[in-house]
């Protein structure tokens, strides 16, 4: 029976589990604690993507291994039972014959999907699940949407002001660059989130009007895949999207030479963002930012087809612009960063 002693086990696993977010691809966030008399003897977490799980790295990291059959290992997902980049961790937990085993959610993945419950419990293992599911849910959010919907996880982002605009009406051909709504400290954070998603998405308009360069300067980490869809082909070479710096897909219906990092896609006019999403799983895109613009937005809002939207409003007014999205659904999460709300939303019908 599960009790509040392995709860306060588990979320040690998933804040251990959360260290990997940006680096494991379309590998889940996992971590791993061993406990032994209430003690913790061993942790870890999964680092990246082709590198040891986390079970491997809490075994590796007990001093005293005599410990282990007398311990319980938690682990935020189902330990595999496959042979792939790396052997089965349900082997080791009994190779080491660790007694008990408490998993927060069972991994769908095809080739796990129970079998390393299975194989644990044949061997004789008390294993228990649903330790903090709902929780161990939402770490894995990313991962489980992937794999059950086939597309990738897709987290909308704005700034609007307090008037409801997202941005001032262009001219045509006019570059002036991104009208800032909030202050550095929130595009410092919308840096840290770039780096934990596989990939970013912005409008072909977005691209012309702003010349973004879509990395993470102001933070560590990977930079995300660039995206846009360029259906006609009207992006300059000049902009830096095009630039070969970073892994860069352009979905094109027009065929065009890249430089360096970047490839293009071709679609042809009927494509909508279903097929988009089709192909991105396809090319292993496990979630997927959308910054903009308002029309690249308001797509994805009314095809239904997001997860989770990020939007901050700040303290100025535009009194005539280009209106942001609407969502017409109460946030499930409010934040205050000095004089922007943050508001998070969830897609409940998604």
């Amino acid at each position: 029976m599960l009790t509040e002693k392995d709860n306060r086990y588990m979320w040690r696993c998933f804040e251990l589990a959360r260290k990997g977010l940006g680096m494991t691809k379309t590998n889940p966030l996992v971590g791993s604690v061993i406990v032994h008399n209430d003690r913790i003897i061993g942790e870890g977490f999964h680092h990246e993507f082709g590198g040891p799980h986390a079970e491997v790295n809490a075994i590796r990291s007990v001093k005293d291994c005599t410990l282990l059959p007398q311990s319980t290992l938690y682990c935020s997902l189902e330990p595999c039972a496959h042979h792939g980049k790396t052997p089965p961790c349900s082997m080791m937990i009994h190779r080491k014959s660790i007694g008990r085993v408490v998993i927060a959610n069972s991994d769908p993945f095809p080739s796990v999907n129970g079998e390393g419950i299975r194989m644990m419990e044949e061997a004789g293992i008390n294993v228990e699940t649903g330790c903090l599911a709902e929780e161990g849910y939402h770490l894995n959010r990313r991962f489980f949407r992937y794999l059950n919907s086939k597309r990738p996880y897709v987290i909308l982002k704005w700034a609007q002001t307090t008037d409801g605009f997202i941005d001032l009406e262009r001219e045509p051909g006019e570059t002036e660059g991104p009208r800032w709504i909030t202050d550095k400290l929130n595009r410092t954070l919308v840096h840290k989130w770039r780096s934990e998603e596989a990939a970013i998405m912005v409008g072909t308009n977005t691209v012309i009007a702003d010349n973004p360069s879509l990395n993470v300067r102001r933070w560590t980490g990977e930079n995300p895949i660039r995206i846009t869809m360029d259906r006609n082909g009207r992006l300059p070479d000049s902009t830096h999207i095009l630039d070969g710096k970073q892994d860069t897909m352009i979905f094109t219906g027009v065929p065009g030479k890249y430089l360096g990092k970047t490839r293009s896609i071709h679609i042809d006019p009927s494509y909508e963002l279903g097929d988009v999403l089709e192909e991105l799983y396809d090319q292993k895109v496990i979630s997927l930012f959308v910054e903009g613009g308002a029309r690249l937005l308001t797509s994805f809002i009314e095809a239904g087809l997001w997860d989770e939207a990020r939007v901050f409003t700040g303290k100025m007014a535009f009194s005539q612009g280009v209106s942001a999205p609407n969502l017409a659904i109460t946030p499930d999460e409010t934040l205050y960063f000095s004089d922007t709300k943050l508001e998070i939303f969830k897609n409940q019908t998604s």
